[in-house]
């Protein structure tokens, strides 16, 4: 816990320059901001939500951890493979994107703890700075919501049980001794529940655009919140009221006779000067279907999602590390007119129809990833001005995934034709020929087995598939679903869908060695 708030604790400190690491630590800096005097009137809650709340939040480990240990990826012919890692099933306390995700959202929760504090020192003058006071908080509250939800549904053994070890509750800033166990996830879920209430009472219906929370991303994250807690009345209630009222439809294919004609050149969904919607909305340069998503500008320091994937960009000479996993592809291609094909692999990929039986198919079978093809400045005329080529907004929410949600409450209803026209729906969209053929579910195995496939598809790569394995693996009686080439010929393709790694993550070791009272997840 120390080393989480040793770095969570100076958070606030916003410093004009540091002479040595002992001077940041032991005086006060010129400009610095104190608990004292950053926080005097509800516009800086304002600029700390935005400055140090929206930009801790992240969810760039939980992508690469759930594409790594899944499905999603294969070996790319620049991985060197010095070091065993969650993509060989090699997971343990000193995982980094684990360990990512422990402290980067108790780095958020703590921020979000010391805007409440400092909050409380300050007295709204008007009804109208009170609206504008109430909806920051909300804001806030929210994210921590949505981090603590993340936390448990990651590092509890079962989300549903509420009796279940649960993760760390903190409602309140810790100095750097400060230690806590973790709680059952009652607790915690409570916790949640009571920051959602305040939300659904204070949140304006907008704070912008679809990079600031507002009754959309309460609404998405409400559905997806109860659907991973089995409370399924609830979800639907909440992703219907996002169809109802988002003002978003599913992005389509785009047209038929452009594609077709292009084929598999697609030479109109370039990364940058592409037409295409659906491409467009993954270049950043048009909204689509999004509710939600972490802005990563093309000015200034952010992360780089694609740079988990190849080290310079997303083409056949980027220096590529992993790949699509090839069951994924193959998935992807059986369908003729899925968009999902071509705007996730880049026109360069090297497709070999032999690949599962040339000896050379890390360097002869490269499908590169495009998902994430960078961003571009445009001007106005649409020409390309500057291009960040690794760098791309984090969708968090998408209507796809609503659909998906409704879908998976239409099974527990018993109503599969219902669930099988959801489905329906988001393949339609994606699909540039026509529509499809509505599918027909014998079973709720068969029902949740295709729902998890359409979800394996549309939600690539956004960190959803080990969720989605831990969650519905078991009752579709599905795992991870290798290629033997996606993988080294030393290590398993699969692992059983009941194994501890499908369960929850470890608890990172600087957490077990500094804090006693932690307890660690069955298997670690």
């Amino acid at each position: 816990m120390k080393n989480i708030f040793k770095i969570a604790i100076f958070s606030i400190a916003i410093s004009a320059s540091f002479s040595s690491c002992n001077d940041a630590l032991d005086i006060i800096q010129d400009g610095e901001l104190n608990a004292e005097n950053t926080f005097v009137k509800t516009e800086d809650m304002n600029k700390y939500l935005n400055g140090s709340v929206y930009t801790s939040l992240d969810i760039t480990n939980e992508l690469f951890l759930s594409a790594q240990i899944t499905d999603e990826l294969g070996i790319g012919p620049q991985n060197t493979e010095l070091a065993l890692s969650a993509h060989q099933f090699y997971l343990d306390v000193t995982n980094g994107p684990a360990s990512g995700i422990w402290l980067g959202h108790y780095t958020t929760i703590n921020r979000v703890n010391r805007l409440i504090e400092g909050a409380s020192k300050i007295k709204p003058a008007s009804t109208t700075e009170q609206t504008q006071y109430n909806n920051i908080l909300a804001q806030a509250r929210l994210i921590r919501a949505f981090s603590y939800f993340t936390l448990l549904s990651y590092f509890s053994t079962d989300i549903k049980n509420p009796d279940a070890l649960g993760v760390m509750l903190f409602d309140y800033v810790p100095g750097l001794t400060n230690t806590e166990p973790r709680v059952k996830n009652s607790a915690v879920l409570s916790f949640i529940d009571a920051d959602i209430a305040f939300a659904e009472s204070n949140l304006a219906v907008s704070n912008g655009d679809y990079y600031r929370i507002g009754k959309n991303f309460l609404n998405a994250f409400k559905a997806r919140y109860y659907l991973y807690r089995g409370m399924h009345s609830q979800a639907k209630a909440a992703a219907q009221e996002v169809l109802n009222s988002s003002g978003l439809v599913l992005t389509p294919a785009g047209s038929p006779g452009t594609l077709a004609q292009n084929n598999a050149a697609h030479q109109n969904l370039n990364k940058y000067g592409t037409v295409n919607s659906y491409v467009k909305m993954w270049n950043d340069t048009n909204q689509g279907e999004i509710i939600f998503a972490l802005s990563r500008p093309i000015v200034q320091t952010w992360g780089n999602i694609g740079s988990l994937f190849a080290s310079n960009t997303s083409a056949a000479n980027g220096s590529i590390l992993y790949d699509m996993g090839r069951k994924t592809f193959n998935l992807l291609g059986s369908v003729n007119g899925d968009i999902r094909r071509f705007a996730y692999i880049d026109p360069t990929a090297s497709i070999n129809a032999n690949y599962a039986t040339i000896p050379n198919y890390r360097a002869a079978d490269v499908l590169v990833i495009d998902k994430y093809p960078g961003k571009p400045k445009l001007g106005a005329d649409n020409t390309v001005l500057a291009t960040a080529p690794l760098r791309n907004d984090l969708k968090i929410f998408r209507l796809s995934e609503m659909y998906f949600i409704l879908a998976e409450c239409a099974v527990e209803e018993g109503d599969l034709v219902r669930a099988a026209t959801l489905i329906k729906n988001v393949r339609d969209a994606r699909n540039y020929v026509g529509p499809v053929t509505l599918p027909v579910y014998g079973s709720k195995q068969a029902a949740y087995a295709d729902i998890l496939l359409e979800r394996r598809k549309d939600l690539y790569l956004e960190g959803h598939r080990y969720q989605d394995l831990k969650r519905l693996g078991a009752i579709a009686g599905v795992s991870v679903d290798r290629d033997p080439t996606d993988d080294l010929k030393t290590v398993p393709v699969t692992i059983p869908i009941d194994d501890y790694r499908m369960k929850s993550l470890p608890i990172p070791r600087a957490e077990m060695q500094g804090n006693p009272s932690m307890e660690q997840n069955p298997g670690y």
